[in-house]
């Protein structure tokens, strides 16, 4: 009896296939939190889903200081890039100079977070401590691709593009944030 896969597939395909499911499944399970934690903050009494239908208040968004622009574009840029690179193929020279191009845009989300405090009166809140992992983690992943360890490095690239920017980012979307004022508030 053998251990052979019965795929038709062959082995780059199978593995570039399971790459996919992996990141799509990891993004599904993010939005599933996020929804809950949304669902527990309306349900507790903290915040309304009433939302109109309208253009986005961008003036609000451009008269925030500086390091929230910083931070948004960092964001934004990062979702972009991570998105394109989580999809494509892996190990080209295209992936690894837009990975470098997500590495300091993850860095420049996770430093400029550090200067953003008003929403805990000054003081730091917990999501700084997904800042401050990113900040010591985004040296470790690189550094275990230039090594080949690339399970480490997938694990550690996906693990912040799903915590650092997709749940981090729903957070930042919930009733009474700054993100769902400029969209729906």
């Amino acid at each position: 009896m053998t251990d052979r896969d019965p795929s038709p597939l062959p082995l780059p395909m199978r593995r570039s296939r399971r790459r996919l499911e992996l990141s799509l499944s990891n993004m599904i399970g993010g939005a599933a939190v996020i929804g809950l934690a949304a669902w527990y903050t309306l349900k507790a009494g903290r915040g309304t889903l009433t939302a109109e239908l309208r253009a986005p208040d961008f003036d609000l968004l451009f008269s925030q200081p500086p390091a929230i622009l910083i931070h948004i574009a960092g964001a934004l840029t990062a979702l972009l890039i991570g998105t394109a690179l989580l999809i494509g193929v892996k190990g080209t020279r295209v992936h690894r100079a837009a990975g470098w191009v997500w590495v300091i845009a993850m860095a420049t989300t996770a430093i400029s977070s550090l200067f953003i405090r008003q929403i805990n009166g000054g003081a730091f809140s917990w999501i700084h401590l997904l800042s401050g992992w990113t900040i010591i983690a985004l040296p470790m992943a690189v550094y275990a691709a230039r090594r080949h360890r690339v399970v480490q490095h997938r694990r550690a690239m996906t693990g912040m593009f799903v915590g650092g920017l997709i749940v981090a980012g729903a957070f930042a979307a919930l009733p009474g944030r700054l993100l769902w004022a400029v969209f729906a508030g």
